[in-house]
């Protein structure tokens, strides 16, 4: 009996690290087609008639996308984007340490742009360890199959830059009228 359970276990361990790498190498080529959060939102805003909004989202390639883009996010978000490997330790520790001493305050965090793309793409919203220790688990993968330029073209297409807005193109659409 204790042998079977333990082949169970040992199976569906072994399916879920199969089928999130088969996941994230498919997305490697292939734009995500929705995330947790656009499903969320959807539901969530609404127009002056109460009828809700769609979630808005163009998806573009890196190449076409200006420069300076990649550049600020980098600068505002995760400046070692390029010298890491999906974690920060020091900014890790240093966030760990203020919470500790600021219990009950605005938490602090220190996720970088490849963590914040796993919990965009693959996990949904909410602050549990489980979801952390999924969204860990996706950073690595994201980091061994993916390029660090993916990682940023995919950021920047499914981070949420308004009400219902998702991506650099379609906040540019919605408040510059122009791509």
């Amino acid at each position: 009996m204790f042998l079977r359970i333990l082949k169970i276990v040992a199976a569906t361990g072994f399916w879920c690290v199969v089928v999130s790498a088969l996941w994230v190498l498919l997305l490697r080529f292939v734009p995500p087609p929705v995330t947790w959060i656009m499903v969320q939102s959807s539901n969530t805003y609404t127009d002056m008639e109460g009828k809700e909004l769609p979630f808005q989202r163009d998806w573009t390639p890196l190449s076409r996308i200006s420069r300076a883009m990649p550049q600020a996010v980098i600068a505002s978000e995760d400046q070692r984007f390029f010298h890491h490997f999906g974690f920060e330790w020091k900014a890790i520790e240093r966030a760990m340490d203020y919470n500790e001493r600021k219990k009950g305050k605005r938490v602090k965090g220190a996720s970088t742009i490849t963590q914040q793309t796993a919990k965009n793409v693959f996990c949904w919203p909410g602050r549990t360890f489980v979801r952390k220790g999924i969204e860990a688990w996706f950073t690595l993968l994201m980091e061994s199959l993916w390029s660090k330029e993916r990682i940023l073209e995919v950021y920047l297409n499914v981070a949420e830059t308004g009400r219902n807005t998702f991506g650099v193109e379609a906040i540019s659409n919605s408040c510059f009228h122009r791509p």
